[in-house]
């Protein structure tokens, strides 16, 4: 699988919301801190990119609360580390361009 895919911006802040365990209403407050609001999650952007990225293996289920409505958290894998590092080494790219181009 290439790891080099351009990700969506919901996908990007999703995978760094998960830097550390989180549950599906705590990444949807995280990344609308992260953009001061300007990126807010509906449950099923968040829920069917969640599945998508633990299909891929990008991220994995940390834990599960069988008590507390089956609160799931969730963190990042090695390989969606991967995949995040290297979407930042593109935007990067894209941006070093863009400001040669200002010059």
């Amino acid at each position: 699988m290439d790891n080099r895919v351009p990700l969506t911006e919901a996908l990007f802040y999703i995978l760094l919301a998960l830097r550390s365990p989180n549950h599906g209403y705590g990444i949807i407050q995280d990344v609308s801190e992260m953009t001061n609001g300007r990126v807010t999650l509906g449950p099923g952007t968040l829920y069917g990119a969640i599945n998508s990225m633990l299909t891929k293996g990008w991220i994995r289920l940390y834990s599960e609360d069988k008590t507390s409505r089956k609160k799931k958290e969730y963190l990042i894998t090695n390989t969606g580390k991967e995949v995040f590092n290297n979407e930042v080494i593109r935007l990067n790219e894209l941006l070093n361009n863009a400001k040669k181009m200002n010059e």
